[in-house]
């Protein structure tokens, strides 16, 4: 068993299908929706390709309440690991995104937490060397 495709519930997916490629770089892997949800799915230049992040409307009510529940507590809804913290995040700050924390020592990674614009906070992680 092993994770191919997981998924982000986003409030709005045209924000986020330009939001992802512009300052993550992840790209359109295949373009059909999945189920009956819409999802898109993406992938990072810095994986395999079959390794799939799913940018999920959120029209179901509860996931829809989940997810700003989350924003509003500060809670972010994933996390991706990055090689050099402070340059992706010098890199994205200058991208315009918004960090709710700046990179900070948190045990034996450093973490930092930005705003997708799409109701979600993200967790950068930087493991140790």
């Amino acid at each position: 068993m092993r994770i191919k495709l997981t998924s982000i519930m986003v409030n709005d997916q045209d924000r986020a299908l330009k939001f992802t490629p512009r300052c993550l770089a992840f790209r359109r892997n295949k373009r059909y929706p999945l189920a009956r949800t819409g999802g898109s799915p993406v992938v990072s230049p810095e994986g395999p390709d079959d390794l799939e992040l799913s940018l999920e409307p959120n029209a179901n009510p509860a996931g829809k309440a989940f997810q700003e529940a989350m924003l509003a507590q500060g809670i972010p809804l994933t996390a991706f690991e990055v090689a050099d913290i402070e340059k992706e995040y010098a890199r994205l700050k200058a991208l315009g995104v918004v960090f709710t924390r700046e990179p900070a020592k948190a045990g034996p990674v450093t973490i930092a937490v930005f705003a997708d614009t799409c109701g979600n906070l993200i967790q950068l992680y930087q493991p140790p060397s």
